[in-house]
């Protein structure tokens, strides 16, 4: 009997140290700051995000790793994250076409926050054949087919692709480093201190990406892609870009500009064509084989890879491709 006292009381004893902690641990439940619910609509856009909004936020993202930000239905699901969000990240330049009816469906109240407002946008021009493609200096043409004019005015003849300007990075950071302290001004202070580190870290990698292209040879500087997503780059650091498909993966590349690319690979000797993680392959496939011109690998274009992945971040998606480019090139 002795024994089962001596077990209930150590049990009693327990309970009541146990008493004065409770209220304790509420309190310190109570007093831990909510994080600001936040959707960003595409995967690279979400790594611009998550480095400026770091603890602070509880983010989504709508369109995954490898998604097609060009070609995506949005969800049921969608609909409640957005309707829950306090702010929301979109690219702008008419990239997300889905975005606005979303918006309006999910009854938010969130503000909307359009990362590339400051950017200075790439035009598309009609190549003579009605056909709507990205250009700028050192930007390669031949592009696609009827589909093109309806994407070129999709996208508000604009190129959304801005974020392969390393310099454009930089001034999504900023919108979202403003759009955040908005929605969350007692974050202000961490979110200026997040995007100021990871602005530093974008100037290094700037620099590596002209020091890659700088030592690719001036004569071979030509490569071929499966849509026409590298606008940006190319007026940045002084490539040309040849693609079938024009701005939007939802447009189908015809015959007619299929040949006119081979002719034009045989002609200029373009040395390498690139796969997108977006878009199929066997197009890009046909004219390497029927050219010659070698695969160079596979670009990062419009969506992150998954996150053990070679472009899991948009700074490891950027130095992937410029390895990739000055692999298959600087020979």
């Amino acid at each position: 009997m002795r024994t089962r006292r001596n077990v209930i009381s150590a049990l009693t004893a327990a309970a009541f140290l146990a008493l004065p902690l409770a209220p304790a641990a509420f309190a310190q439940q109570a007093e831990a700051p909510s994080k600001t619910k936040v959707v960003a609509t595409f995967s690279i856009l979400g790594d611009l995000v998550r480095e400026v909004g770091g603890e602070r936020i509880d983010l989504t993202v709508l369109v995954g790793p490898n998604g097609d930000a060009h070609v995506y239905s949005p969800s049921p699901a969608d609909a409640r994250n957005l309707a829950e969000a306090k702010v929301i990240f979109v690219n702008g330049l008419k990239f997300e076409g889905w975005i606005d009816r979303l918006v309006q469906a999910s009854g938010t109240k969130a503000t909307v926050v359009e990362a590339a407002a400051e950017v200075k946008p790439l035009e598309m021009e009609d190549d003579g054949h009605g056909h709507g493609h990205a250009h700028g200096h050192a930007h390669g043409h031949g592009h696609a087919d009827e589909h093109d004019e309806k994407h070129a005015h999709e996208h508000g003849g604009l190129d959304p692709h801005a974020w392969q300007d390393v310099a454009n990075a930089k001034l999504y950071v900023a919108a979202i480093r403003d759009g955040l302290a908005a929605a969350d001004p007692a974050g202000k202070e961490a979110y200026a201190a997040n995007a100021e580190a990871y602005l530093a870290r974008l100037d290094a990698l700037e620099a590596e990406v002209k020091a890659a292209v700088e030592a690719i040879p001036r004569n071979r500087r030509k490569v071929i892609t499966s849509h026409d997503a590298f606008g940006y780059f190319a007026r940045a650091y002084g490539l040309t870009f040849i693609a079938p498909q024009g701005v939007s993966t939802d447009a189908e590349a015809s015959a007619r500009d299929v040949g006119r690319i081979i002719r034009q690979i045989k002609r200029d000797k373009i040395p390498a064509v690139f796969l997108e993680n977006v878009t199929d392959p066997r197009l890009v496939e046909r004219i390497a084989k029927e050219t010659g011109a070698k695969i160079g690998g596979r670009l990062y274009s419009d969506a992150l890879s998954d996150e053990n992945g070679a472009a899991g971040t948009y700074i490891a998606m950027m130095q992937h491709n410029i390895k990739a480019l000055n692999a298959a090139l600087a020979r």
